[in-house]
């Protein structure tokens, strides 16, 4: 986790409703943030990997992947974490991940920003399985958010939060309550 923890939290809220089917085993940060405090109000176990604790970005990545190894995770979710995961940490478990734009438009960093810039009338958010590409995994679930005329970025950001973060619960729920599979680049849930 890299950013303030919102999506985190919607997890952490969800779950607290058995019926979710979630529990939320550890949350890791690749540097201290705002979700990990909110992590450890849960009582939910957190770590920090930093990278520059490591050698290199491959030394950085069997350090994270271990740490995911210890949580045991059915899988994992890549709530605001802002880094590429390499082999290793995708080898230990399925990782699911969000984007604020319907993907494959408008991957990387600046979604939203791109967006708008294009001249879009609807953008959304996606869930997606993640490869070793930038928001290039297998689509699990999409939301559309309707672009208004006098939108800002950070306007039409937050309202795509809103769905982005129904969105990751109703998915994660799923996924724990009803397993999954990916097969190329289709993702079946149940």
């Amino acid at each position: 986790m890299s950013g303030s923890g919102t999506l985190l939290q919607a997890l952490l809220d969800a779950s607290a409703d058995p019926a979710l089917g979630v529990r939320v085993a550890a949350v890791v940060a690749d540097r201290p943030c705002v979700g990990l405090e909110r992590a450890e109000r849960a009582g939910v176990p957190t770590s920090v990997v930093r990278p520059g604790d490591h050698a290199d970005r491959a030394a950085w990545d069997t350090a994270l992947a271990a740490r995911i190894a210890q949580a045991a995770p059915a899988f994992v979710v890549s709530a605001g974490f802002m880094r590429i995961l390499g082999p290793a940490a995708l080898a230990v478990a399925t990782v699911v991940n969000t984007h604020p734009a319907l993907l494959p438009s408008f991957p990387g960093a600046h979604g939203v920003r791109d967006a708008l810039a294009y001249g879009v009338k609807v953008t959304g958010t996606t869930c997606h399985v993640v490869d070793a590409g930038v928001d290039t995994g297998p689509i699990i679930e999409q939301r559309v958010v309707a672009v208004a005329e006098d939108d800002t970025e950070e306007s039409l950001h937050e309202r795509i939060k809103v769905q982005e973060r129904e969105m990751l619960v109703e998915v994660v729920g799923r996924l724990a309550r009803e397993g999954f599979t990916v097969e190329g680049r289709r993702v079946r849930i149940g």
